[in-house]
Protein backbone atom coordinates (compact mmCIF):
# COMPACT_ATOMS: atom_id res chain seq x y z
CA UNK A 1 0.00 0.00 0.00
CA UNK A 2 1.07 3.34 -1.24
CA UNK A 3 1.89 5.98 1.64
CA UNK A 4 -0.66 8.04 2.53
CA UNK A 5 1.83 11.14 3.10
CA UNK A 6 5.41 12.31 1.97
CA UNK A 7 6.14 14.33 5.20
CA UNK A 8 5.14 13.63 8.79
CA UNK A 9 5.98 16.79 10.53
CA UNK A 10 6.67 16.40 14.34
CA UNK A 11 7.13 19.48 16.80
CA UNK A 12 5.86 22.89 17.80
CA UNK A 13 3.15 24.80 16.47
CA UNK A 14 2.31 28.06 18.04
CA UNK A 15 1.72 31.75 16.89
CA UNK A 16 4.34 34.30 16.43
CA UNK A 17 3.33 38.14 16.73
CA UNK A 18 6.52 40.13 14.98
CA UNK A 19 7.05 43.31 15.35
CA UNK A 20 9.89 46.17 14.28
CA UNK A 21 12.09 46.84 13.17
CA UNK A 22 13.32 48.39 16.63
CA UNK A 23 15.60 51.13 16.16
CA UNK A 24 17.33 50.89 19.73
CA UNK A 25 16.85 49.15 22.61
CA UNK A 26 13.98 47.43 24.03
CA UNK A 27 13.07 49.46 26.67
CA UNK A 28 11.81 49.06 30.74
CA UNK A 29 10.52 51.23 32.87
CA UNK A 30 6.42 51.08 31.18
CA UNK A 31 7.93 53.26 28.05
CA UNK A 32 5.74 52.87 25.04
CA UNK A 33 8.14 52.22 21.82
CA UNK A 34 6.92 52.79 18.59
CA UNK A 35 7.82 50.04 15.19
CA UNK A 36 6.73 50.02 11.69
CA UNK A 37 4.85 47.04 11.39
CA UNK A 38 3.82 43.93 13.37
CA UNK A 39 1.92 40.69 12.60
CA UNK A 40 -0.03 37.79 13.86
CA UNK A 41 1.35 34.89 12.09
CA UNK A 42 1.95 30.80 12.23
CA UNK A 43 5.17 30.07 14.41
CA UNK A 44 6.96 27.08 15.44
CA UNK A 45 9.99 25.94 13.23
CA UNK A 46 7.96 22.61 12.83
CA UNK A 47 4.71 24.06 11.66
CA UNK A 48 6.77 26.36 9.50
CA UNK A 49 8.44 23.84 8.00
CA UNK A 50 4.82 21.79 7.09
CA UNK A 51 3.53 24.82 5.41
CA UNK A 52 6.54 24.81 3.52
CA UNK A 53 6.60 21.51 2.05
CA UNK A 54 2.57 21.60 1.55
CA UNK A 55 3.10 24.58 -0.38
CA UNK A 56 5.86 22.59 -2.52
CA UNK A 57 3.45 19.92 -3.30
CA UNK A 58 4.22 17.53 -0.77
CA UNK A 59 1.55 15.85 1.03
CA UNK A 60 1.99 16.71 4.66
CA UNK A 61 0.89 15.58 7.98
CA UNK A 62 1.37 17.15 11.17
CA UNK A 63 1.56 16.21 14.93
CA UNK A 64 1.99 17.69 17.85
CA UNK A 65 0.22 19.54 21.00
CA UNK A 66 -1.43 23.15 21.19
CA UNK A 67 -3.73 24.28 24.11
CA UNK A 68 -7.37 24.38 23.91
CA UNK A 69 -7.85 27.93 23.35
CA UNK A 70 -8.18 30.66 20.44
CA UNK A 71 -4.60 30.82 19.92
CA UNK A 72 -4.52 26.90 19.58
CA UNK A 73 -7.59 27.26 17.42
CA UNK A 74 -5.94 29.36 15.45
CA UNK A 75 -2.82 27.21 14.77
CA UNK A 76 -5.08 24.25 13.69
CA UNK A 77 -7.07 26.45 10.91
CA UNK A 78 -3.59 28.67 9.79
CA UNK A 79 -2.27 24.86 9.09
CA UNK A 80 -5.06 23.36 7.39
CA UNK A 81 -5.50 26.29 5.34
CA UNK A 82 -2.00 25.79 4.15
CA UNK A 83 -2.71 22.16 3.26
CA UNK A 84 -1.30 20.82 6.29
CA UNK A 85 -3.68 17.38 7.62
CA UNK A 86 -3.79 18.27 11.36
CA UNK A 87 -5.63 15.86 12.94
CA UNK A 88 -2.67 14.56 14.95
CA UNK A 89 -2.63 18.01 15.88
CA UNK A 90 -4.37 17.43 19.59
CA UNK A 91 -5.86 20.07 21.73
CA UNK A 92 -4.66 20.06 25.62
CA UNK A 93 -7.99 21.08 27.81
CA UNK A 94 -5.00 21.62 30.59
CA UNK A 95 -2.30 23.85 29.10
CA UNK A 96 -2.50 27.02 26.80
CA UNK A 97 -0.80 27.51 23.64
CA UNK A 98 2.74 28.53 23.25
CA UNK A 99 3.11 31.88 22.06
CA UNK A 100 6.39 34.03 20.69
CA UNK A 101 7.08 36.92 20.56
CA UNK A 102 9.57 38.58 18.06
CA UNK A 103 11.37 41.85 18.00
CA UNK A 104 13.34 42.63 15.20
CA UNK A 105 16.09 44.57 14.78
CA UNK A 106 18.55 45.15 11.92
CA UNK A 107 19.30 41.61 10.18
CA UNK A 108 18.66 39.93 13.94
CA UNK A 109 15.63 39.47 16.17
CA UNK A 110 15.08 38.65 19.67
CA UNK A 111 12.51 35.97 20.42
CA UNK A 112 10.47 35.78 23.39
CA UNK A 113 8.50 32.03 23.85
CA UNK A 114 6.28 31.48 26.68
CA UNK A 115 6.06 27.16 26.71
CA UNK A 116 2.67 26.79 27.07
CA UNK A 117 2.18 23.09 25.60
CA UNK A 118 5.78 21.93 24.52
CA UNK A 119 6.85 20.80 27.53
CA UNK A 120 4.18 18.42 27.84
CA UNK A 121 4.32 16.96 24.47
CA UNK A 122 5.26 13.13 23.96
CA UNK A 123 5.65 10.67 21.35
CA UNK A 124 2.29 9.61 22.65
CA UNK A 125 0.91 12.64 20.49
CA UNK A 126 2.01 10.87 17.65
CA UNK A 127 -0.15 8.51 16.16
CA UNK A 128 1.79 5.13 15.51
CA UNK A 129 -0.39 5.01 11.56
CA UNK A 130 1.32 8.39 10.45
CA UNK A 131 4.95 7.15 11.22
CA UNK A 132 4.17 4.15 9.50
CA UNK A 133 2.08 5.71 6.15
CA UNK A 134 4.94 8.87 5.44
CA UNK A 135 7.53 8.78 3.52
CA UNK A 136 9.51 10.49 5.49
CA UNK A 137 9.52 11.79 8.75
CA UNK A 138 10.96 15.28 10.57
CA UNK A 139 11.20 16.74 14.18
CA UNK A 140 12.27 19.59 14.84
CA UNK A 141 12.70 21.75 18.44
CA UNK A 142 14.17 19.31 20.08
CA UNK A 143 15.52 20.98 22.99
CA UNK A 144 12.04 23.11 23.61
CA UNK A 145 10.35 20.05 24.02
CA UNK A 146 12.08 17.29 26.31
CA UNK A 147 9.85 14.63 26.84
CA UNK A 148 9.38 14.41 22.72
CA UNK A 149 13.09 14.23 22.46
CA UNK A 150 13.10 11.15 25.28
CA UNK A 151 10.47 9.59 22.50
CA UNK A 152 12.44 10.76 19.33
CA UNK A 153 14.48 7.37 18.96
CA UNK A 154 11.27 4.84 19.15
CA UNK A 155 9.41 7.06 16.85
CA UNK A 156 12.18 7.17 14.30
CA UNK A 157 12.86 3.45 15.10
CA UNK A 158 8.79 3.17 13.98
CA UNK A 159 8.88 5.26 11.24
CA UNK A 160 12.30 3.42 9.63
CA UNK A 161 11.22 -0.27 10.42
CA UNK A 162 7.97 1.04 7.57
CA UNK A 163 10.35 2.38 5.15
CA UNK A 164 10.32 5.97 5.95
CA UNK A 165 13.73 8.42 6.01
CA UNK A 166 13.93 10.74 8.92
CA UNK A 167 15.62 14.16 9.51
CA UNK A 168 15.73 16.73 12.38
CA UNK A 169 16.19 20.37 12.75
CA UNK A 170 17.50 21.13 16.44
CA UNK A 171 17.16 24.48 16.89
CA UNK A 172 18.35 26.52 19.47
CA UNK A 173 19.11 25.35 22.97
CA UNK A 174 16.93 28.18 25.44
CA UNK A 175 18.77 27.10 28.53
CA UNK A 176 22.20 26.84 26.12
CA UNK A 177 23.24 23.74 27.90
CA UNK A 178 23.33 21.99 25.24
CA UNK A 179 23.27 19.09 26.65
CA UNK A 180 23.90 16.16 24.16
CA UNK A 181 23.61 13.14 25.65
CA UNK A 182 20.02 12.58 24.87
CA UNK A 183 20.53 13.50 21.62
CA UNK A 184 23.14 11.09 20.84
CA UNK A 185 20.46 8.02 20.25
CA UNK A 186 18.76 10.66 18.20
CA UNK A 187 20.87 11.15 15.52
CA UNK A 188 21.59 7.71 15.47
CA UNK A 189 18.58 6.98 13.61
CA UNK A 190 18.49 10.53 11.56
CA UNK A 191 19.16 10.63 7.96
CA UNK A 192 19.18 13.94 7.62
CA UNK A 193 20.12 16.74 10.07
CA UNK A 194 19.44 20.43 9.88
CA UNK A 195 21.39 22.75 11.92
CA UNK A 196 22.07 26.22 11.26
CA UNK A 197 25.39 27.36 11.51
CA UNK A 198 25.54 28.20 14.85
CA UNK A 199 24.06 25.07 15.71
CA UNK A 200 25.82 23.05 13.81
CA UNK A 201 29.54 24.55 15.76
CA UNK A 202 27.40 24.17 19.37
CA UNK A 203 25.96 20.69 18.44
CA UNK A 204 29.75 19.69 17.05
CA UNK A 205 31.96 21.30 19.20
CA UNK A 206 33.82 23.29 16.79
CA UNK A 207 33.55 27.23 17.83
CA UNK A 208 36.59 28.89 16.38
CA UNK A 209 36.35 26.72 13.32
CA UNK A 210 34.75 26.77 9.89
CA UNK A 211 31.40 25.69 9.34
CA UNK A 212 32.41 23.18 6.94
CA UNK A 213 34.19 21.44 9.45
CA UNK A 214 31.54 21.27 11.98
CA UNK A 215 29.47 20.04 9.41
CA UNK A 216 31.85 17.71 8.71
CA UNK A 217 32.11 16.01 11.80
CA UNK A 218 28.24 16.27 12.09
CA UNK A 219 28.45 14.05 9.23
CA UNK A 220 30.43 11.13 11.19
CA UNK A 221 27.56 10.63 12.93
CA UNK A 222 24.25 11.61 10.28
CA UNK A 223 24.59 10.46 7.00
CA UNK A 224 23.77 14.15 5.49
CA UNK A 225 24.10 16.83 7.46
CA UNK A 226 22.85 20.01 6.00
CA UNK A 227 24.00 23.66 7.23
CA UNK A 228 22.25 27.21 6.71
CA UNK A 229 24.56 29.68 6.79
CA UNK A 230 22.86 33.20 6.41
CA UNK A 231 23.62 35.51 3.80
CA UNK A 232 26.82 33.42 2.88
CA UNK A 233 24.33 30.57 1.86
CA UNK A 234 24.37 27.28 2.47
CA UNK A 235 26.37 23.93 2.60
CA UNK A 236 26.26 19.74 3.16
CA UNK A 237 28.07 17.26 3.97
CA UNK A 238 27.85 13.62 3.46
CA UNK A 239 30.90 12.29 5.27
CA UNK A 240 33.10 12.28 1.94
CA UNK A 241 31.78 15.65 -0.34
CA UNK A 242 31.33 19.15 0.81
CA UNK A 243 28.45 21.15 -1.34
CA UNK A 244 28.12 24.89 -1.38
CA UNK A 245 25.78 27.43 -2.24
CA UNK A 246 25.55 31.11 -2.47
CA UNK A 247 22.01 31.31 -2.54
CA UNK A 248 19.84 33.47 -4.24
CA UNK A 249 20.28 37.46 -3.17
CA UNK A 250 16.74 39.19 -2.27
CA UNK A 251 16.78 42.31 0.02
CA UNK A 252 14.68 40.62 2.67
CA UNK A 253 11.87 42.17 4.45
CA UNK A 254 11.53 39.02 7.41
CA UNK A 255 14.20 36.39 8.01
CA UNK A 256 11.63 34.60 10.12
CA UNK A 257 11.23 31.38 9.38
CA UNK A 258 13.84 31.03 6.69
CA UNK A 259 15.43 28.33 7.53
CA UNK A 260 12.14 26.21 8.06
CA UNK A 261 11.68 26.97 4.65
CA UNK A 262 14.83 25.91 3.33
CA UNK A 263 14.27 22.47 5.30
CA UNK A 264 10.74 22.47 3.44
CA UNK A 265 12.78 22.95 0.12
CA UNK A 266 15.53 20.40 1.11
CA UNK A 267 13.43 17.38 2.09
CA UNK A 268 11.18 18.69 -0.96
CA UNK A 269 13.80 17.94 -3.09
CA UNK A 270 15.20 14.98 -1.99
CA UNK A 271 12.05 13.52 -2.02
CA UNK A 272 11.63 14.23 -5.61
CA UNK A 273 14.72 12.27 -6.49
CA UNK A 274 17.04 15.44 -6.33
CA UNK A 275 20.86 15.26 -5.70
CA UNK A 276 22.32 16.16 -2.81
CA UNK A 277 23.89 19.56 -4.46
CA UNK A 278 20.41 20.00 -6.42
CA UNK A 279 18.57 19.94 -3.10
CA UNK A 280 20.84 22.35 -1.48
CA UNK A 281 20.42 24.92 -4.62
CA UNK A 282 16.83 24.37 -4.49
CA UNK A 283 16.35 24.68 -0.23
CA UNK A 284 18.75 27.74 -0.40
CA UNK A 285 15.92 29.86 -2.82
CA UNK A 286 13.32 28.35 -0.71
CA UNK A 287 14.64 30.45 2.59
CA UNK A 288 15.83 33.28 0.40
CA UNK A 289 12.28 33.53 -1.35
CA UNK A 290 10.79 32.86 2.06
CA UNK A 291 12.14 36.34 3.55
CA UNK A 292 10.18 38.82 1.63
CA UNK A 293 7.41 39.23 3.01
CA UNK A 294 6.71 39.14 7.18
CA UNK A 295 6.23 36.04 9.07
CA UNK A 296 7.64 32.82 8.29
CA UNK A 297 5.25 31.26 5.47
CA UNK A 298 3.31 34.34 3.95
CA UNK A 299 6.45 34.20 1.10
CA UNK A 300 7.15 30.56 0.95
CA UNK A 301 7.42 29.47 -3.09
CA UNK A 302 6.04 26.93 -4.98
CA UNK A 303 7.71 24.36 -6.58
CA UNK A 304 7.12 25.96 -9.84
CA UNK A 305 8.35 29.00 -8.50
CA UNK A 306 11.38 27.64 -7.18
CA UNK A 307 12.70 26.47 -10.25
CA UNK A 308 12.23 29.38 -11.88
CA UNK A 309 14.41 31.77 -9.34
CA UNK A 310 17.06 28.61 -9.73
CA UNK A 311 17.29 29.00 -13.44
CA UNK A 312 17.05 32.62 -13.37
CA UNK A 313 20.27 32.59 -11.00
CA UNK A 314 22.32 30.50 -13.11
CA UNK A 315 21.88 27.32 -11.83
CA UNK A 316 19.96 24.73 -14.00
CA UNK A 317 17.50 22.30 -11.97
CA UNK A 318 17.85 19.91 -14.53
Amino acid sequence: MPPSFDLLVIGDANPDVIIGPLDAPLAFGQREQLVDSGALTIGGSAAITACGAARLGLRVAFAGRVGDDGAGHYMRDRLAAHGVDVQALHLDESRPTPLTVIVTRDDDRAILTAPGTLAATTGADVPERLLTSARHVHSASFFLMPQLAADLPGLFDTARAAGATTSLDTNDDPSGRWDLAPLAPVLARTDILLPNADEAHRLAGTDGTSVAAAAGLLARQVPLVAVKNGADGALCHDGRTLHTTAGLRVTPQDAVGAGDSFNAGFLAARLAGRSTAEALDLAAVCGALSTRAAGGTTAQPTWEETLTHLTANGDSPS
